[in-house]
């Protein structure tokens, strides 16, 4: 059998963006931004010219916050996940301590022991937190 991809060189794309979708992208993108020490840029319009989509850049990755009218949270930990963050502090328990007083809750399952947190973020979706390596 022949390569069909012979005398192709590898593609070597890189990352740009995480979109995310949640039922208000403005307050998810605000809950975020002040976890990740960040803002919100200037919205992204939808068709009907109001904003939808809410930029986050941490360094040179953009994380999108769109508003979804269909959202529907996943019943964590009984749902597959469209897609989960995990996110590390230096000190662990005054994050875990700040990103609830930002709107996240913790939930009963805690299936990480003493190697990271699951929080649901205001959306409903479960994100982990864990120390810095």
């Amino acid at each position: 059998m022949a390569d069909t991809h012979a005398g192709n060189s590898a593609l070597s794309g890189k990352v740009l963006s995480h979109a995310i979708w949640a039922e208000d992208g403005r307050e998810l993108a605000q809950f975020y931004a002040a976890a990740l020490g960040t803002q919100v840029s200037e919205p992204y319009l939808g068709e009907d010219g109001n904003p939808a989509a809410f930029p986050v850049w941490v360094g040179d990755m953009m994380y999108v916050f769109w508003s979804a009218t269909t959202f529907k949270a996943p019943t964590w930990p009984r749902d597959e996940l469209a897609f989960h963050m995990d996110v590390s502090f230096d000190d662990i328990e005054a994050a875990e301590k700040r990103l609830l007083e930002l709107g996240a809750t913790k939930p009963a399952h805690q299936p990480g022991g003493d190697h990271w947190t699951v929080l649901l973020d205001p959306s409903g979706q479960p994100f982990c937190i864990s120390g810095s390596r």
